[in-house]
This record gives structure tokens, sequence and C-alpha cells, in this order.
């Protein structure tokens, strides 16, 4: 929990430009809607693009749909996130890999992967980056899907 004492959730990438921005914004529109607070937050397994707004396609296709990603800046996770938050959400095995070696052992339990809190014929939510915007919307769908899923798994 955050110090706050509301639940603490971050969603993770590799670049923290595309997929877990768009988490971000899409889970908080959610919680908001469904009355849940919750602290949100996103960031990459690598640094390359820290402070950075998100892939403007990222941004204009969950725009289309209603959820704003322009304020959110990109960030590499660091050391502090795996004691700050109670979930840690990875968009596809890679990153899971990725956190699980970086993560001190008593925080490993927090690591998953995003789409394993939904049924979704997807196990990860692929990298639309060179995909075009096709890739981009399935991204989104992909996300939507995965969001409802955690939230009703939270509210329990």
């Amino acid at each position: 929990m955050d110090s706050n004492n509301r639940p603490s959730i971050l969603f993770v990438c590799l670049g923290n430009i595309c997929r877990s921005p768009t988490a971000e914004g899409v889970f908080r529109h959610k919680a908001l809607q469904s009355g849940i607070e919750l602290t949100i937050d996103s960031a990459g397994t690598s640094g390359y693009r820290d402070g950075t707004p998100p892939d403007k396609r990222s941004q204009g296709v969950a725009s289309s749909r209603g959820y704003d990603l322009s304020t959110l800046k990109c960030r590499k996770i660091g050391d502090q996130d795996y004691e700050q938050f109670d979930l840690i959400v990875a968009m596809d095995h890679d990153n899971v890999r990725a956190l699980k070696r970086k993560c001190p052992e008593e925080h490993q339990h927090k690591i998953s992967l995003f789409l394993s809190h939904c049924d979704s014929e997807f196990d990860e939510v692929p990298d639309p980056y060179y995909a075009g915007l096709k890739g981009f919307e399935l991204v989104l769908d992909l996300i939507e899907e995965a969001s409802e899923g955690l939230l009703l798994k939270m509210a329990r």
C-alpha cells in the first residue's frame, strides 16, 4: 500500500512508451469510474526514453476511446518500486523475467503478467511499436479487457 493506505499498482513494459502508459491511463480511468481508490503508475525495464511522453500513436488510439495519456512521462523502474507497490504487472514474459531478476526475493510475489488477470486468447500484450495502428488498437483492446478483470479481483 502507498502512504495513503490505498492499494498501489505499477504497470511495466520495456520502454514505458506504449503498453504500460496505456495500461496506466486505462486502469486509472476505469478505477475512477468504479469508485476504487488506487495509486497507479507505470514504468519501463529500460530507461532510454525517460521524461518523454508516451508514443503519439498510443496517445491517439487511447484518446479516440476517451483515455488521456498526455500528462504521463516515461520512466525506468527503480529499486524502490519493488517495495512501494502492492502489484507489479508486466505486459509480457520478457518483462516478467527482467523484473524478477532485479526484484528482491521478499517482493517477487507482487509480479504478475497482465493478461493472467483475464480470459484472453493472448497470454501477453504484444509490443505495438512496429505493428502500425492496428497493433496499437489490439493493445488497447487487450488492456481494456485485462483492466476489467484486474479491477474485479481488486474489488473483492
